[in-house]
């Protein structure tokens, strides 16, 4: 079997043992709300839900964002402007360090995307060696030669960009990298009508490299639909429960919801990689086929020599005997012998 996108993110991860074909993401974001202690427990959820990797985001204020940048959604009644929100998200290197090492230990293999240069130093110094970046970073050309010239895998959202940006973006990477470009509509949660399943298949063909889904939906049906169509990659964002605090909660699926998308993925990968034949699926089935068709059986005694009409059976089951399906052929036939009430028909029974 030749290596996916996902073998080459899991290499060396405990997560890599489990069988899949699609990378599944639980994204934490900031629905952690500065909380370290918040930002553990979901490593151990996301863990439990069987989702390959956790996503996270590393915030350094000073280095992304000026005490002008306006809010998205005035959410926070304890912070005064944006720029305060993002310093309160930020963890220092050795709390990073922490979260990753939980991670490690969990099984899950550990993300989170950089949204300045520090940032992105930070995380290469932690060891991380699976970038995403983030839509908003897609013009961020000196943090994209960074992570290129790591030569690991990469992930990029594709949520703001037109083809154009997508294509400069894609091409600071060299054809080695290993990379994978997802589908992204940034709307927070994102209506059906606005995911862009068909895109998938477009990034593919386009780039050449894997392609998935950034769903924020808040349902699982999208990442179902995405791994019908052979999605490579699958981030979702998650949260506790829907009561927590946060912009992203409404675009979030619970963690219990994150554990039935899995098993959906995982379920739909296995329908995918076994096509089935027909004729042989029919062969397989024939003692069910015994207990779930019908036979004909005589509706009343009939007599030697009686040229037989349909009303002269009941179709019962097991199907055991002449097939339901052989009542055409019957009618007009001559019976060679008597046949009492309820007896079975056989193809013996009938004149040449």
């Amino acid at each position: 079997m030749s290596e996916t996108f996902r073998d080459r993110c899991l290499a060396g991860t405990k997560a890599a043992e489990r069988p899949g074909r699609c990378l599944v993401i639980g994204e934490v974001a900031q629905t952690h709300d500065g909380s370290l202690g918040q930002a553990h427990a979901f490593i151990d959820a996301i863990a439990r839900a069987g989702a390959d990797a956790v996503k996270f985001q590393t915030h350094i204020a000073a280095a992304e964002s000026t005490p002008d940048e306006p809010w998205r959604i005035r959410f926070s009644p304890q912070d005064e402007r944006r720029y305060d929100y993002w310093r309160r998200m930020e963890f220092t290197a050795d709390q990073w360090s922490g979260l990753k090492e939980h991670a490690d230990a969990s099984g899950l293999l550990f993300l989170s995307s950089p949204f300045s240069l520090e940032a992105c130093r930070l995380l290469k110094d932690l060891g991380m060696r699976v970038w995403k970046i983030a839509s908003g970073e897609i013009g961020n050309v000196p943090m994209l030669d960074e992570i290129a010239n790591t030569g690991d895998p990469v992930i990029l959202s594709s949520g703001i960009s037109d083809w154009a940006e997508l294509d400069q973006a894609v091409s600071r990477f060299p054809g080695s990298t290993p990379k994978a470009v997802l589908q992204c509509t940034t709307a927070y949660p994102c209506p059906p009508e606005k995911t862009g399943l068909n895109l998938i298949s477009e990034i593919r063909s386009r780039y050449g490299c894997a392609a998935g889904l950034s769903d924020h939906s808040g349902k699982i049906f999208a990442g179902l639909a995405a791994a019908t169509l052979g999605a490579e990659v699958l981030e979702v964002h998650v949260t506790m429960s829907r009561e927590m605090f946060g912009p992203d909660v409404k675009a979030s699926v619970t963690t219990a919801e994150l554990r039935e998308l899995v098993e959906g993925v995982r379920d739909i990968e296995s329908m995918l990689a076994h096509p089935v034949e027909k004729e042989s699926a029919a062969r397989e089935g024939e003692e069910l086929r015994k207990i779930f068709t019908k036979s004909l059986y005589a509706a009343s005694f009939i007599a030697e020599g009686t040229v037989l009409d349909q009303n002269h059976f009941q179709l019962k089951k097991p199907g055991v005997g002449l097939a339901a399906s052989e009542l055409p052929r019957i009618v007009g036939r001559r019976l060679r012998r008597d046949l009492a009430q309820g007896q079975l028909l056989s193809f013996n029974d009938l004149d040449p």
